[in-house]
């Protein structure tokens, strides 16, 4: 398989590195640096164990070295399917310093899911977590990897990673190279894509510190790693800036306020549903735990009930921020509590208004208050593009600008709000689903002429899956069948992709092209909504 091309930054002499933070950071050790001054400090706590910021760092060089030694050079991409665990913490530190490519598996896909986004990174080395259910057959879906580690047991045709690196020097590397990270998102059709960003620019002081981190401050992530938002929120963030880094294993509403109360969490990254969960909390739970350590919850990815989101701020008081953005990157847009509750429903204002466009389905910029589709302007450098699929990456472009079908309208004061997308995008729980999937899935049905798989509102998640079917002839639409294409889905579909419910319709509507209208099938459902998203 063709290797992409080393990575372009040169090495950078060590020494300067331990007075030197912007340095550090440029060259992927901030880890390093704040290892040389607060070697003792928790740097992960997790559900796996506790690793200190000297440790970490020692793992990580020697990880560094493994894969040196046996070949991986700068540029060539190392993938992780783990747990939220301190290897996984590893793997992305050693890409940072070392120059590779990082891609981070989702752990909830099927192990045929798993496989092809490994094999499609060009993974040289995968780490592996053995108590996954896809880790008995991992090595049937790592078929090209040459170096294969697990981590948590043992895993037929891997190595033990423990075993592997305890043979390096964990000694500072001498020449870093600032690596990338390669993070996976589906279409609308056809198989998920990496989204690459070859020459994007390493983090500097300000953007670690932006947040308020510190190594005082204390960031609990929520989420799985893999995700793009809380790897930076709550990893390389926080990482960076030397603070604690807490990880939860599976979310929970209780123990997200208990290990808050047990650790001092500062800092947390959280999604809508999240919230939902947290306010049905009997108020003896909540009262039972001191959470008034807490001073930033960040919150994105979905958008959020005007009323969820207003019970929280007057919950936990004016902690809360919002953004928006998205994994291929654009126009970062914030906002706080405050402002949040004068301009209730908005995702805030940008920094740079002049990178942000709104336009209708020919291009034309609307005025404000006026709703299309948000565009971005793309940066000189660090632009994003979808790995290995040209046709995909200039589809998304309008010139210098590019949309991913989100809908909005900038009001008059600059606040960007959300009120819908394009229709192909399902967000359950922050988390995207690409009905086109579910739907090729389906269509294998032997009862299933055609299918539109639709979000539908649903109060805890925002939206649930829903499948649209049109029978072939001769079917009857009863339950019976029903249950037997939910059957067929959990079969071949991994739990968050899968219908949570089928309707069955005579015909679907189309366009002149045959092409079915996703959008006018979902409207049927979103009529009584106050807000579309």
């Amino acid at each position: 398989m063709p290797r992409p091309p080393p990575h372009p930054m040169e090495a950078l002499e060590m020494p300067d590195l331990q007075d030197d933070f912007e340095l550090a950071l440029k060259s992927g050790m901030g880890l390093a640096y704040h290892a040389a001054r607060q070697a003792d400090n928790i740097a992960v706590s997790s559900a796996f164990g506790e690793r200190t910021y000297g440790e970490l760092n020692k793992r990580t060089n020697q990880l560094v070295r493994l894969l040196r030694d046996r070949g991986v050079r700068p540029g060539d991409a190392i993938a992780a399917v783990t747990r939220n665990r301190a290897e996984f913490v590893e793997a992305l530190s050693t890409a940072t310093r070392g120059g590779f490519r990082f891609t981070p598996v989702n752990y909830h896909l099927t192990a045929e899911e798993a496989g092809y986004i490994i094999d499609d990174c060009e993974a040289s080395a995968v780490i592996y977590d053995a108590g996954l259910v896809t880790g008995a057959d991992a090595i049937s879906h790592a078929p090209n990897c040459a170096i294969r580690l697990a981590v948590g047991g043992k895993i037929e045709g891997f190595e033990d990673y423990d075993n592997a690196i305890d043979k390096y020097d964990g000694s500072d590397i001498q020449d870093p190279i600032h690596g990338t990270a390669m993070f996976y998102t589906s279409g609308t059709t056809g198989r998920p894509k990496g989204v690459h960003r070859a020459n994007q620019p390493p983090p500097t002081a300000a953007s670690v510190h932006w947040t308020g981190e510190s190594p005082t401050t204390v960031n609990l992530c929520t989420g799985p790693m893999y995700h793009g938002a809380p790897l930076v929120m709550n990893v390389t963030t926080p990482l960076n800036a030397g603070a604690k880094l807490v990880l939860m294993d599976r979310w929970d509403a209780e123990e997200t306020l208990r290990l808050i109360a047990v650790h001092g969490v500062t800092h947390t990254h959280m999604v809508a549903t999240m919230f939902h969960r947290l306010l049905q909390l009997p108020q003896e739970v909540k009262d039972k735990y001191d959470i008034s350590s807490l001073s930033r919850l960040v919150h994105g990815a979905a958008p959020c009930p005007v009323h969820v989101k207003r019970a929280m701020i007057e919950w936990l008081g004016p902690v809360i921020y919002e953004y928006f953005n998205a994994t291929e990157g654009g126009n970062i847009y914030m906002i706080d509590s405050e402002t949040w509750l004068r301009k209730p429903g908005s995702v805030g204002t940008t920094a740079l208004p002049q990178n942000t466009r709104i336009l209708d389905e020919d291009g034309v910029e609307l005025k404000p208050g006026e709703t299309g589709y948000i565009y971005f302007k793309a940066p000189d450098k660090g632009r994003f593009e979808y790995y290995k699929s040209a046709e995909k990456t200039a589809n998304a472009y309008r010139g210098d600008w590019f949309s991913l079908g989100d809908m909005g309208y900038v009001d008059e004061d600059g606040f960007l709000f959300l009120t819908g997308r394009s229709a192909e995008t399902i967000i359950s729980g922050g988390v995207n689903v690409y009905p086109q999937e579910i739907d090729d899935v389906l269509l294998q049905h032997s009862a299933v002429l055609d299918v539109c798989t639709i979000g539908v509102p649903n109060d805890e998640w925002g939206e649930e899956v829903k499948s649209v079917v049109q029978l072939a002839p001769g079917q009857k639409g009863d339950e019976q069948l029903a249950l037997a294409i939910l059957d067929h889905a959990k079969q071949h579909l991994p739990a968050f992709k899968r219908p949570r419910s089928i309707d069955f319709v005579e015909e679907l509507p189309r366009l002149s092209s045959g092409k079915v209208q996703r959008k006018s099938v979902r409207a049927k459902y979103w009529a009584d909504q106050d807000r579309q998203i």
